[in-house]
C-alpha cells in the first residue's frame, strides 16, 4: 500500500466584499458615527479585515422604503448611507449578515463579494453626489 501525504493546513482564501447599508433617519445625527463603528466591529469581530470605507451621511431616497418596527409598518423618505468593504472568509458572511438583520438601527443592506476590478475602482458616493450638485 503506498503512502500519499496530505498538504500542510492550505492556506484559507479570503474573499473582497462590501457592505452597503442604510441606517434609519431616526437615529440621532451624533450616534450615527457609532452605529458604523460597530458595524466596522462586527465584522473584525468575526475575522474581517478592513480595506476602504465610506461614512454615511444623510441623503433623500429615490423612493420610499417601507420597515417593521415595534409592530408597525414605518415609512422612510430618507436615510444615512454609507459601506465598507473588507476581506474575510466565505463563512463570516452567513454571521455578519444575521446580525445586521437584527440591527434595529439598520433600515437596510446589501452584501456582495467583489470581482477584482471593482475591488480596484471603488465608487464613491456622497463624492458624487456633492459633484452632481456643483454641475
Amino acid at each position: 500500500m503506498s503512502e500519499t501525504t496530505m498538504p500542510a493546513a492550505e492556506a484559507v482564501e479570503r474573499n473582497s466584499y462590501e457592505l452597503a447599508f442604510h441606517v434609519l433617519p431616526t437615529v440621532a445625527e451624533g450616534e450615527v458615527s457609532g452605529v458604523f463603528d460597530s458595524i466596522k466591529s462586527l465584522i473584525t469581530t468575526n475575522g474581517g479585515e478592513l480595506f476602504d470605507e465610506e461614512s454615511p451621511e444623510r441623503f433623500d431616497l429615490a423612493y420610499d422604503i417601507v420597515k417593521h418596527i415595534e409592530g408597525k409598518n414605518r415609512k422612510f423618505s430618507s436615510a444615512y448611507f454609507g459601506w465598507v468593504r473588507f476581506k474575510t472568509e466565505a463563512e463570516a458572511i452567513a454571521v455578519i449578515t444575521e446580525e445586521l438583520d437584527t440591527d434595529i438601527h439598520i433600515l437596510r443592506h446589501l452584501l456582495i463579494k467583489l470581482t477584482k476590478v471593482e475591488e480596484a475602482n471603488p465608487f464613491r458616493f456622497h463624492e458624487a453626489m456633492a459633484a452632481e450638485k456643483t454641475v
